[in-house]
């Protein structure tokens, strides 16, 4: 992405042409006057099956020009309510695996010290593992909820601690319980690890479909912790509204149960930031990254509604 940039103190922004929704107005995309920040992470280095993923965080913030910025649900024009930078994407050049998840950290550190609600729009979800590492330190009873069609859990992949699918072992052994929704492919491995372990809570795609949707947002919102990270896979969408993905697995997330889970964890949890990882664009396609913007936009002003009802 080629940054049109302004500058506040040590901290760039994008400006409306390049930033996430087109804001014009710096009292609603400048870095000092926000509190929700898009940090974009196009960090790409085990993708398996189609890769591309390097491509979804600009896919993304191009395909959000295009979503209304008043919500018919809310009622609100969600930008208002505090504002969304758009910082520009890391620069990986030269950094893979630890070095690349250490580069997140420290960004994401220094987003949670200025007091900023942090959204990654990342590549391979190995990034997510920097974004743990430093909402734990800020929130040492820190859960994660992972909407997904893979577990992620497995000890290496082709050799790789830092594989994408591995990251959810890794995020394990911070000590972070773990919640898991739509998983619906594993190796038996993973499956292993999640009936020994009482630090990870599984619910199966299979096993949505055979209960009503408030009995099961129930149980997720019941396993989560108080203060709760979002990381949300582009495959744990139905691939018939999500395609651009690595594995694109039938039997994902329909648009109103994701919602729908949010809401239910924003209600009833403190959302303290998230994530969307996976997207790898198709040609002459826009439908998934749009979705996914939307998406994005949707959760913030699901936030915004959970902090007006605390407040």
């Amino acid at each position: 992405m080629a940054p049109s940039r302004r500058q506040e103190p040590t901290v760039e922004y994008l400006a409306a042409d390049k930033n996430f929704l087109k804001i014009e107005e710096e009292a609603f995309s400048a870095y000092a006057a926000c509190r929700f920040v898009i940090q974009p992470a196009p960090y790409e280095h085990t993708s398996s099956y189609r890769t591309g993923s390097k491509d979804g965080p600009e896919a993304m913030i191009r395909a959000s020009h295009y979503v209304e910025l008043y919500d018919e649900e809310l009622n609100q024009e969600t930008y208002r309510q505090g504002g969304i930078c758009t910082l520009p994407p890391l620069d990986f050049t030269g950094r893979v695996d630890e070095a690349a998840v250490v580069l997140i950290e420290e960004r994401m550190s220094r987003l949670l010290a200025d007091g900023k609600f942090p959204i990654m729009l990342g590549a391979e979800h190995t990034a997510t593992l920097g974004t743990v590492r430093a909402f734990r330190k800020q929130f040492p009873r820190l859960a994660v909820l992972q909407i997904d069609a893979h577990s992620d859990l497995r000890a290496d992949y082709e050799g790789n601690r830092y594989s994408h699918a591995s990251v959810m072992a890794r995020v394990q052994e911070l000590g972070v319980p773990l919640v898991q929704v739509g998983i619906r492919a594993q190796c038996r491995e993973e499956a292993e690890r999640i009936r020994a372990s009482t630090a990870i809570h599984t619910l199966y795609a299979h096993q949505l479909r055979s209960r009503p949707r408030a009995e099961w947002i129930g149980e997720v919102v019941r396993h989560l912790a108080e203060d709760v990270y979002v990381t949300v896979d582009a495959d744990g969408f139905d691939p018939s509204i999500v395609p651009a993905v690595g594995t694109p697995e039938p039997n994902g997330l329909a648009w109103e149960e994701a919602l729908t889970l949010v809401q239910a964890v924003c209600a009833n949890r403190r959302v303290v930031g998230f994530d969307v990882v996976e997207l790898a664009p198709l040609p002459k396609s826009t439908v998934s990254e749009y979705t996914l913007a939307k998406f994005v936009y949707k959760f913030i002003g699901l936030v915004t509604r959970a902090d007006g009802r605390r407040a």
